[in-house]
């Protein structure tokens, strides 16, 4: 047994499961962990990638690449200089002060502008300008990673909270509007709650694509085509809960269409989970079996 630690919740998680496949557990308060690590359900990657993930995050590493990736060495001194305007020629700090052409490096005195525009085969740069690209392709892949990971953790914050005002507020001036019962109106409840576990495993697949990516692994385009499909139907899920909803909350909007709205958004609801499971189901057997809908 463990404490749960979702917000202001103070119940005892018992976990029932074998310990054999999936570690994840329910509180009665709604919140999602994981019995092993003991951290949020991050399910389609296991605790061990979680752990590795959080620590590139936050691991100086990643200041590294970035001085690799956006700095140059001064030809003189070495040390790494930035380029923060948009003129090439650059001036090296105290005491070097040595001036050089950002593009090719040589000394700015002997420079002419000619000579940076010619295409340079580059089998033939030095070791440590194609380190430097190396860096930058890297430090970007991880960028494109981790924008979208954070970009779906937000949302689901959010959408956590807007599942909370629909499961009151949005009922309440459904039952109104529409004439209908709560237990009527439970697609709305169950809409938002499958937004919100679809951006909780959506943004773990982000970090599962990263080290795919970064491993060179042909599977790649593999994980995108499902991890794409998945996303393509969550994001019609949840633009029609979040903003078709609104055309039928006010007094006096339209009655008619509201059963047509139903039977939309109940199908996207469906749908989107299959897509989700899919994709769960692929990571967790490491793309080896894929199941379409």
């Amino acid at each position: 047994m463990k404490w749960c630690p979702g917000p202001g919740c103070d119940y005892v998680v018992e976990f029932v499961g074998s310990g054999r496949g999936s570690y994840e557990a329910v509180c009665d308060c709604g919140y999602k962990l994981c019995f092993k690590c003991g951290d949020e359900s991050h399910s389609p990657i296991d605790c061990e990638a979680v752990t590795k993930w959080a620590e590139k995050n936050c691991c100086e590493a990643e200041n590294t690449h970035w001085i690799l990736a956006y700095t140059k060495p001064c030809p003189m001194c070495r040390r790494a200089i930035e380029k923060n305007q948009g003129c090439n020629h650059m001036t090296c700090r105290e005491p070097c002060r040595f001036q050089f052409c950002w593009l090719c490096l040589k000394p700015w005195r002997e420079h002419c502008s000619a000579s940076c525009n010619m295409y340079i085969n580059t089998s033939n740069e030095n070791p440590e300008e194609q380190k430097r690209k190396r860096a930058k392709t890297y430090l970007e892949m991880y960028a494109h990673y981790y924008e979208r990971f954070d970009s779906n953790d937000k949302s689901r914050k959010r959408a956590l909270s807007d599942l909370k005002i629909a499961s009151v507020d949005h009922l309440d001036r459904l039952m109104s509007t529409q004439g209908e019962t709560k237990a009527q109106l439970k697609f709305v409840v169950d809409a938002w709650e499958q937004v919100v576990e679809c951006r909780r495993v959506l943004k773990w697949s982000y970090a599962y694509g990263y080290y795919l990516a970064e491993s060179g692994s042909r599977k790649l385009q593999l994980f995108g085509h499902i991890q794409g499909e998945a996303e393509s139907a969550l994001e019609r899920l949840h633009g029609c809960v979040e903003k078709e909803l609104g055309e039928y909350l006010s007094v006096g909007c339209r009655v008619e269409g509201f059963q047509g709205y139903r039977t939309r958004l109940g199908d996207l609801t469906v749908v989107t989970k299959k897509y989700f499971e899919n994709l769960v189901r692929a990571l967790e057997n490491d793309l080896s079996e894929v199941v379409h809908v």
